[in-house]
């Protein structure tokens, strides 16, 4: 009897064995992918980034992601694009996400494009993709271009009288891109548009904010994240953005979600994570075998409706219910 049950311990042992194994054999790596994001690890448009393509590729792909931090040290950026070369050397990835125009500038277009055969799938981008010579024959990807059309009809639905936007971002890649975009699209809007400004610094900011009170009725605030202060310090959006607001003092819009939480009033916005898990789905076909003629560079489509009810009770803005209705609600923090 004893024999017996001994005969029937060691296959149950074996069997136990071979199925805790069962998870890490199903989610074994088909692939190895690096990222190379722009911007800080912190930075809450990365994390969304991060969020889509971990959604696709994370269950099967060894993903590495690098940070070139360019918001807060944007002199630093070839050296970081270096680091991500030799990263790519050694980590020899079956494909590449590349985030953000600073990315491409300094990183896929110098080291990859047309130089490897690694598929190369760009997201958040601002620019023409002609800037960067894309599509390649190793890259395409997904542009970003902001919802700042129906950020302003937004902004109008809730304050009819508003007839006249000015806009300020930080002297940079972003900004121009921004710059550019307006000047394209702003025959189309509901409000007059003015020049979109572009300070280099905290101060000159403060000082555009102030001439801006008296030339339009809504500002739009976006990509400040790392403009210095007096000492050269680049500062943080939760700094930035209440300053300018307070000086302002009248209805603000943005292109971030993230901003909404520092007095902002207003915004239809964009969604990282579309970026991330479009640039992850669009990888996937090309490491599966899809040619890249096949893959046509896209664009963002989803817009996401967002108050910030703090600032409507500050404003004295009535609320209604056709406004709230199906929009995210926030309010300023402390």
């Amino acid at each position: 009897m004893m024999h017996r049950k001994k005969g029937w311990i060691i296959p149950l042992v074996l069997i136990c064995f071979f199925w805790t194994l069962l998870p890490a054999l199903s989610h074994a790596a088909e692939y190895k992918v690096l990222v190379v994001m722009s911007y800080e690890e912190d930075f809450p448009w990365c994390k969304e980034i991060k969020e889509g393509i971990d959604s696709v590729l994370g269950y099967s792909c060894e993903i590495r992601y690098f940070y070139m931090n360019t918001k807060t040290d944007p002199a630093g950026g070839p050296k970081k694009a270096e680091e991500a070369r030799a990263l790519y050397q050694e980590f020899q990835p079956d494909g590449v996400i590349t985030a953000d125009d600073n990315a491409q500038s300094m990183f896929a277009v110098p080291y990859l494009k047309g130089r490897v055969k690694t598929p190369v799938m760009f997201c958040a981008v601002n620019a023409e993709p002609e800037k960067y010579g894309y599509p390649a024959a190793n890259v395409s990807g997904i542009l970003e271009r902001y919802h700042i059309d129906q950020s302003i009809a937004f902004a109008k639905q809730i304050i009819p009288s508003i007839s006249t936007v000015g806009y300020i971002a930080k002297s940079s890649p972003t900004g121009e891109a921004i710059a550019a975009q307006v000047k394209k699209e702003s025959g189309k809007y509901i409000a007059k548009s003015l020049d979109v400004a572009l300070p280099a610094t905290m101060k000159e900011a403060v000082e555009i904010t102030e001439k801006l009170k008296d030339k339009c009725d809504l500002l739009l605030l976006t990509a400040l994240r790392g403009i210095p202060d007096e000492g050269g310090r680049p500062m943080a959006q939760e700094e930035i953005i209440p300053v300018l607001v307070k000086v302002f003092g009248k209805p603000t819009i943005s292109t971030s979600p993230h901003l909404l939480e520092y007095g902002i009033l207003c915004a239809v916005v964009q969604k990282g994570q579309e970026h991330g898990g479009t640039a992850a789905k669009m990888l996937q076909k090309a490491m599966n075998g899809t040619p890249l003629s096949e893959i046509p560079i896209t664009q963002n489509r989803l817009g996401k409706r967002i108050i910030n009810v703090t600032v409507m009770k500050e404003l004295g803005i009535p609320p209604k219910s056709d406004v709230l209705s199906g929009a995210e609600l926030v309010k300023t923090k402390k």
